[in-house]
Formats: C-alpha cells, sequence, structure tokens
C-alpha cells in the first residue's frame, strides 16, 4: 500500500536506509587475516557513539535556535521546550555512559587481538563530540594538552571547531537569557542592586565561622557585584538572576527556567561521568601504555576530565545558598508576577 503522504511504498529498510549502516563495519583483523572476534564490538559501539552524538547536536540547534532569539517570552511554550529537548539530550548522556559497560565486556587480550591494527586511529578524533564541548563552551584556549588536537585531527576537522567555536555557545547564550530575566529590575527594587545587597546582608550573617574565614566576603562581591576584569566567564548579572532563580524557585515562573539550569547541570555531570569511565576502562585495558593516538592515555583522559566541566560556576551558585527559613521576603508584586494568576 502507497504513503498517502509520499506517494510511494515506504519499507522498514530503505527508510533507516539498513543497507549502509549494516555494512558499515570494515574490521581490520578481517583485511588482515587476523583472529579478533571482537573488534566488531569495538566498531559498532563507537558507530553508536557518533550516532547518538549526531542526534545530541540536532537538539541543540533547536535549542540554540530558541535561546538565540532576540526576544524570549519566559511565559511561552518556548522554554518549555527548550527544557524538553535539554531532557532529552540527558537521556541520550545517560544510554552513552551506560554504554560503556557493553565496552567492557572486551577484555585486555580480546583488545590487544586487533590494538595495533587501529595506530593512528583515536577516540580523541571523534570531532562530533569535540564539536558538542565546543557549542556548549569549552573553548580551544580552555583545552587540556592542546598540542593532541594540532597533530590528531585533520584540518577540516580542526576549521569545523574553529566555526563553532565562533557562534554563540550553550554558556554564553545562558548568559546572555539569565542577564534579562525582568524580575531583578526597578519594576520591583529601588535599583538594580537593592536584591544582591540585601541577599549579601542574610548571607554574611549566617555563615558559620569556618565559612565565613574560609570563602571570604570578597568572593562572594567578585562574583555578583563585580562588572569589570571578572575572573569569572558569567557575567554579574547572570550570576545574580542565578542565584534568584535557585532561592526562589517554587514559584511557578521560575520552575522552568531552574529546569533548565539543573538539566545543565546534569549534561556537565554526565559527560564527566563519560570520561571518568573511560578512565576506568582505559586503565584496564591498556594500564600505563600511551593512547593508540598517541596521548598519554588515561592520563591525558584524567586531565581533560578535571579541565573540561563547562559549567562549573553554575554549580558554584551553591556555595552562595543559605537556610531556606533565612531566605529573604519578596513584595506582594513580586510574588504575585511570579505565579501564573493573580491574587
Amino acid at each position: 500500500m502507497k504513503n498517502s503522504y509520499t506517494g510511494k511504498e515506504q519499507y522498514y529498510g530503505d527508510y533507516l536506509a539498513l543497507d549502509k549502516i549494516l555494512n558499515a563495519q570494515f574490521p581490520e583483523s578481517v583485511a588482515q587475516n587476523v583472529e579478533a572476534h571482537d573488534e566488531m564490538l569495538f566498531i559498532i559501539i563507537h558507530q553508536a557513539y557518533e550516532l547518538w552524538f549526531k542526534q545530541i547536536s540536532y537538539e541543540f540547534d533547536s535549542v540554540f535556535q530558541i535561546l538565540n532569539s532576540k526576544e524570549i517570552n519566559d511565559n511561552s511554550e518556548s522554554i518549555p521546550l527548550v527544557a524538553h529537548r535539554l531532557e532529552r539530550v540527558v537521556e541520550i548522556w545517560k544510554l552513552l555512559v551506560a554504554q560503556v559497560k557493553v565496552l567492557e565486556t572486551m577484555t585486555p587480550m580480546d583488545f590487544l587481538d586487533f590494538r595495533d591494527l587501529l595506530t593512528p586511529a583515536s577516540g580523541f578524533q571523534s570531532f562530533q563530540f569535540r564539536i558538542l564541548e565546543t557549542r556548549l563552551g569549552l573553548k580551544m584556549d580552555h583545552r587540556f594538552e592542546q598540542k593532541y588536537y594540532q597533530k590528531q585531527l585533520r584540518e577540516e576537522h580542526i576549521q569545523e571547531i574553529e566555526k563553532a567555536e565562533t557562534l554563540p555557545s550553550m554558556f554564553e547564550l545562558l548568559d546572555k537569557w539569565l542577564s534579562r530575566i525582568p524580575f531583578l529590575s526597578h519594576t520591583y527594587w529601588i535599583d538594580d542592586q537593592e536584591f544582591i545587597n540585601n541577599y549579601k546582608k542574610h548571607y554574611t550573617e549566617n555563615l558559620s565561622e569556618s565559612d565565613y574565614k574560609n570563602l571570604q566576603i570578597q568572593s562572594f562581591d567578585d562574583f555578583f557585584l563585580k562588572e569589570e576584569n571578572r575572573s569569572y566567564r558569567l557575567s554579574h548579572k547572570a550570576a545574580q538572576s542565578l542565584l534568584f532563580i535557585n532561592l526562589y524557585r517554587q514559584y511557578p515562573m521560575l520552575q522552568s527556567p531552574y529546569r533548565i539550569l539543573s538539566l545543565i547541570l546534569e549534561i556537565d555531570e554526565l559527560m564527566a561521568s563519560f570520561r571518568h569511565k573511560h578512565i576506568i576502562m582505559v586503565r584496564r585495558m591498556i594500564g600505563l601504555r600511551s593512547g593508540t593516538g598517541g596521548s598519554s592515555g588515561a592520563g591525558y583522559l584524567q586531565g581533560a576530565m578535571e579541565k573540561h566541566q563547562i559549567f562549573a560556576e553554575f554549580a558554584g551558585i551553591a556555595t552562595f545558598l543559605i537556610n531556606r527559613k533565612n531566605i529573604p521576603e519578596l513584595s506582594s508584586k513580586l510574588i504575585q508576577d511570579l505565579s501564573f494568576g493573580k491574587h
């Protein structure tokens, strides 16, 4: 029966291009007549990773389009849609982390059967993963062991990463979005600094003696009040909005923004978990050997995991939170506008 929309007969295998996908595995061990049963598993797992990276990139395209709009109606479907698509990315990353367990069914000896045939190919050369990192906000200047990128990636892939760096990243778009959230404006406060100055008083009063000594109130001023020559990537306005959303997330208008921020942190954490599981697996598979691409193997992965946390400043907001019972009360007008209906 012909499809009423396309006018042709759809067939499952044709629609999914299974002839291409299922015939896209070319084990080097077969070509070289070497016995290495697990190379097929190794290839299929990494092909599956690349397909999921493509889907994550596809979801990011739509999220970036929404967040890059000149105006965002926070009371429209746009923000819940961003949250929905980020939720999908989170579930995909959970799958990618879990998939490491399948790869771990391969023993070190199984891997050695074909490892030398891979040289100098390496998972480091996954330019899709590198672009995902870039689109989230990891700049080349901040990468661990930058020298590997010039040595291991093809020139066209380096150019694609450089092109991605010229586009607004997720970090930058969230900074812009947070900076224009209207609930810290003159409509509700005497001036732009009333909220943060008022909260600073409550924050310092509720610090324990040890926290007061270790944190120093200067760190509060640097994060929330300092406008120029900041040591933070996040702008001071965005930092204030980030704090406000975390403090008052129970109000309806802030629930979706809080959900988005939580999802971003979850993606960052899942990527770190992915790297951590990769480290453990690499140590088990090759010990202290160098990677097939020439990196230091587990050493490189450890350094990347520690340095490539993109949204550390978002997570760091926990440093500046206080007990719920001590949070300053909001004006009745602000409470009304943070709710869906009038009281």
